[in-house]
């Protein structure tokens, strides 16, 4: 009778005993996972607010309302390029020329007001519409000719940097000089006073067009399809996505908030200078804030809040160690651990939900 209840309780109930103790161990790890990959921005939020709260315990002036104004205004051109970036990493994918199509845009907008007379209202639209068309460009040699994203855009980008010091002559337009004919192109570096901090127009459109993306990504079937080439092209194209056409979309809607950027930069400098170094660094910056809030490199998976607060915690390191007298190299060091750390958490969610 012992051995039949023995051999009764290995078959049956042992084996549900142990069967339940390996769920739980799962559910553990699964519930993480669960939670980390329905809500890609916690990571990022939590790093921020920690870094807010060290750097204000080092330095109290830390949490005045001017200096957190100024690490928005800080952060407005990589942000855009990082709206930019993210839609493009979404489709698994990745562009490398847009600070090189924000940069040519804004030499568009300045050459044609200055150069050719047009109407400074028109030469924006212009620029607007040549950063889309790049942007474009690059979609259709993805889309159509099949050449790797790394591979189009790295060759895009020095076509458009090329093209900007070409066509410009390397010719500045002064500050004074758009302040006399064509204000309009310093428009986004304007400000109002709020709470006894400056806030220039450019972090209100950085805002609003965060919160307008990030509705299109999670509440419509055009996001939703984003999603969908990001995370399986081919699935994707069995659901009746026309992945071709979105792809195209996707890289142009890129070019087109780069080519905003490249407005937001004469407002944020000043001028028009195609030596900016957003033609060079922007790319790396838009990635790095990409990265660092938590969307996958893979595609599928990210917010575009994530990338919004990838972008702040960089500019919160770089405010918070300069006002912590450290050497500007300790930035570039913590960011480098946070982005090594960011695509390890990614690879581990990848590893738990397979």
């Amino acid at each position: 009778m012992a051995k039949a209840d023995y051999e009764e309780a290995t078959r049956g109930g042992g084996a549900d005993r142990q069967a339940e103790f390996k769920d739980d161990r799962k559910g553990v790890l699964g519930h993480l996972h669960h939670i980390l990959h329905q809500n890609p921005a916690l990571v990022p939020l939590l790093v921020l607010v920690g870094a807010v709260i060290v750097f204000g315990f080092l330095n109290a002036n830390f949490w005045r309302i001017s200096t957190l104004s100024i690490i928005f205004q800080q952060i407005g051109i990589v942000g855009l390029l990082g709206i930019a970036q993210t839609l493009v990493i979404l489709t698994a994918g990745i562009d490398l020329s847009v600070g090189a199509m924000a940069v040519l845009s804004s030499v568009i907008m300045g050459q044609f007001a200055f150069r050719y007379g047009i109407p400074p209202s028109f030469a924006v639209v212009l620029g607007l519409a040549a950063g889309t068309l790049m942007g474009a460009i690059n979609g259709v040699l993805v889309a159509k000719l099949r050449i790797p994203p790394f591979i189009t855009t790295l060759g895009t980008w020095q076509i458009f940097l090329a093209t900007n010091y070409i066509y410009s002559a390397n010719e500045t337009i002064r500050s004074q000089d758009i302040d006399a004919e064509a204000p309009i192109l310093k428009f986004w570096g304007n400000s109002f006073v709020i709470f006894d901090a400056r806030v220039t127009y450019a972090v209100v459109l950085l805002l609003v067009l965060v919160a307008i993306v990030a509705y299109v990504l999670r509440a419509t079937a055009w996001g939703r399809h984003l999603y969908a080439v990001g995370d399986d092209a081919e699935a994707a194209e069995l659901a009746g996505v026309k992945k071709d056409a979105l792809l195209i979309q996707t890289y142009a809607l890129a070019g087109f908030f780069c080519a905003i950027a490249g407005w937001v930069m004469i407002g944020r400098f000043g001028s028009v200078s195609p030596s900016a170094s957003t033609g060079v660094l922007g790319n790396i910056q838009a990635i790095t804030a990409v990265v660092i809030g938590g969307i996958s490199l893979f595609g599928g998976r990210g917010s575009i809040v994530g990338m919004f607060l990838g972008a702040l915690i960089v500019g919160v390191f770089e405010m918070g160690l300069r006002m912590a007298g450290a050497d500007a190299q300790w930035t570039y060091l913590l960011i480098g651990v946070l982005i090594i750390a960011a695509v390890a958490v990614d690879q581990w969610i990848r590893k738990v939900s397979a």
